[in-house]
């Protein structure tokens, strides 16, 4: 059975946290650097689909989930949402870790207990994305088909424009995105923010 691109279905969430925690370290498995391994996935996966389920597309093979590529069309709404409705129970669940706590999970957790904000430069593209594969899925063309599928559903939505953040070590997702479209907007010292128009087909 070929790869296939379907909606989000609620059964599909616990996939979505291992695809996440598998490619959390630049692209590579995070695994090992986290103690709690739901952490990744409670900021950067689960809300969106939560939230935004018609935004959520899963990439599947034998029908086994291998990636994902979930966002929102309104990221000032989403933040605003992420910080009044979905952290809120984290910051009880987590609370924050000692100042000297450097850890991967103590830097996940503070996350949790700041609001949610972008770089200014991005404000013009109002959606954003993440996009996971799992490395059986990469270099053969779905992550294109995925990217295509979502930037068509924000086209429907009438949103113009999105962008990205991708860690300066992940010297492949930035290929990708640069083939895909993407134009650097943000070049800070660890990540780099990436913007496109949607276009009109």
């Amino acid at each position: 059975m070929p790869f296939a691109i379907r909606s989000f279905h609620p059964s599909d969430l616990y996939a979505l946290y291992r695809i996440c925690l598998e490619t959390g370290d630049s692209g590579a498995d995070a695994t090992a650097l986290y103690r709690d391994p739901e952490l990744l996935g409670h900021y950067y996966a689960a809300p969106y689909a939560i939230h935004e389920p018609d935004l959520c597309l899963v990439l599947t093979h034998n029908g086994v989930p291998c990636g994902y590529i979930l966002g929102t069309r309104d990221s000032a709404a989403f933040a605003e949402w992420m910080d009044t409705a979905w952290l809120p129970v984290l910051r009880t669940r987590y609370p924050l870790p000692a100042p000297g706590d450097m850890s991967p999970d103590a830097e996940m957790i503070r996350r949790f207990h700041a609001r949610p904000a972008r770089h200014p430069a991005l404000a013009a593209y109002p959606a954003h994305l993440h996009i996971d594969l799992l490395p059986s899925a990469q270099g053969q063309g779905v992550g294109h088909r995925l990217m295509d599928a979502f930037l068509g559903r924000l086209r429907a939505l009438g949103v113009p424009a999105v962008h990205l953040g991708v860690g300066i070590r992940n010297t492949r997702g930035i290929r990708f995105y640069e083939r895909a479209g993407f134009t650097r907007i943000v070049e800070a010292p660890n990540w780099i923010g990436f913007g496109r128009t949607v276009g009109t087909h």
